[in-house]
C-alpha cells in the first residue's frame, strides 16, 4: 500500500493536523524544502512550542512525509514522493468542493473479498467513506462518479482490483425518496454537523476581514491555518450530492462560501507572513 495516505485521523486543531496545514499550504511554496528553524517559528505563532513542532516533525518523518536534508548549514525538510501526491489531492478536495449536478452520473463499487483479506475489506471500506461514497450494501458503495478515478486509486493502491467491479449509472431508482435513500447510504447527520461547526467557529474571522483587511502578521496567519485545519476534512466526507438527495436546511452550501470568504481575505496576508519568517530564518 501506499507509504501516504490522506490524513483523516488527526484530530484538527491538534499539532499534527496543524503541522501538515502548515506543510501543506507552505512547503512547496518555499520550493519544496523548509528549515527546521522556520517550520518551528510557524507553529509556534500557533501556540504550540518548540518541543512539541520537534516532535511533530520527527513524527511526520517517520511516517513518510518528510525527508530531513541538510541545505548548507541548516537543517530542514522536504517532501516524500508520497507525500505530494497526497498534497495534490488535498488541494483538489479543499480549494474546489464537490458540487454535483442532477444528471450527473453516478459510480457504483461492487466488491466480494474473502475472509482471508479482511484487513484489505476494511481498509478499503474505511478508505471508500473516506473520500465520500455512501454504502448502499456491505459490498455495494455508491459516489458521484467524479470520484471514479479515485476509486480506482484505491482498488489498486490495495490490489482489490481484481476483486471489484464499477459501474456508471443514471439516478438510483428507489423505494420513497432520494432524501430518505441518502440519510441511509451516508452519514449526512455528522458531515452537516461539521458544517455547522465551521459556521460556529469562524464566523468571527470572516466579520473581522470585513471590517478590516487584515495585516501580514501572526494572527492572521493563525486564523487562516486554523481555517484551512478545520475545513480540511469535510470536503472528503461530504460527496457534493445534488439538493434532491439533501434536507432542505443542509448547511454545505453557507460553509462553502464562509470559507471561501476567509480565504481571500486571510491567505495574502497569511502567505506574506510566512516569508517574513523564512526571511527571518535566513538572517
Amino acid at each position: 500500500m501506499s507509504a501516504v495516505l490522506d490524513d483523516m485521523d488527526s484530530r484538527p486543531g491538534s499539532t499534527t493536523s496543524l503541522m501538515r496545514t502548515v506543510i501543506g499550504l507552505y512547503l512547496r511554496e518555499a520550493g519544496g524544502w523548509m528549515p527546521t528553524k522556520s517550520l518551528v517559528s510557524l507553529m509556534e505563532a500557533l501556540g504550540t512550542s518548540g518541543t512539541v513542532a520537534r516532535t511533530a516533525l520527527g513524527r511526520l518523518r517517520k511516517k513518510g512525509v518528510l525527508l530531513q536534508e541538510m541545505r548548507g548549514d541548516a537543517a530542514g525538510f522536504t517532501l516524500t514522493g508520497g507525500a505530494a501526491a497526497m498534497l495534490a489531492r488535498g488541494d483538489r478536495r479543499i480549494f474546489t468542493p464537490r458540487s454535483m449536478a442532477p444528471a450527473d452520473p453516478w459510480c457504483l463499487v461492487s466488491f466480494s473479498i474473502p475472509e482471508t483479506e479482511r484487513e484489505k475489506r476494511h481498509q478499503l471500506r474505511r478508505r471508500l467513506h473516506w473520500i465520500g461514497c455512501g454504502t448502499v450494501a456491505a459490498g455495494l458503495w455508491i459516489c458521484p462518479d467524479s470520484l471514479r478515478d479515485e476509486v480506482k486509486e484505491i482498488l489498486d493502491d490495495l490490489q482489490l482490483r481484481g476483486m471489484a467491479t464499477i459501474f456508471v449509472a443514471r439516478e438510483p431508482l428507489v423505494e420513497g425518496t432520494l432524501q430518505e435513500a441518502a440519510a441511509k447510504w451516508w452519514e449526512l447527520d455528522a458531515v452537516a454537523a461539521l458544517h455547522r461547526d465551521f459556521l460556529k467557529q469562524h464566523q468571527q474571522a470572516s466579520e473581522l476581514a470585513d471590517g478590516a483587511v487584515p495585516v501580514a502578521d501572526a494572527r492572521s496567519f493563525a486564523t487562516y491555518v486554523r481555517s484551512i485545519d478545520s475545513w480540511r476534512i469535510i470536503p472528503y466526507l461530504d460527496p457534493g450530492l445534488p439538493a434532491t438527495f439533501l434536507p432542505d436546511d443542509w448547511p454545505g452550501a453557507a460553509a462553502a462560501e464562509l470559507f471561501g470568504r476567509i480565504r481571500q481575505a486571510y491567505s495574502g496576508p497569511s502567505a506574506d507572513f510566512v516569508q517574513r519568517v523564512l526571511r527571518e530564518g535566513e538572517s
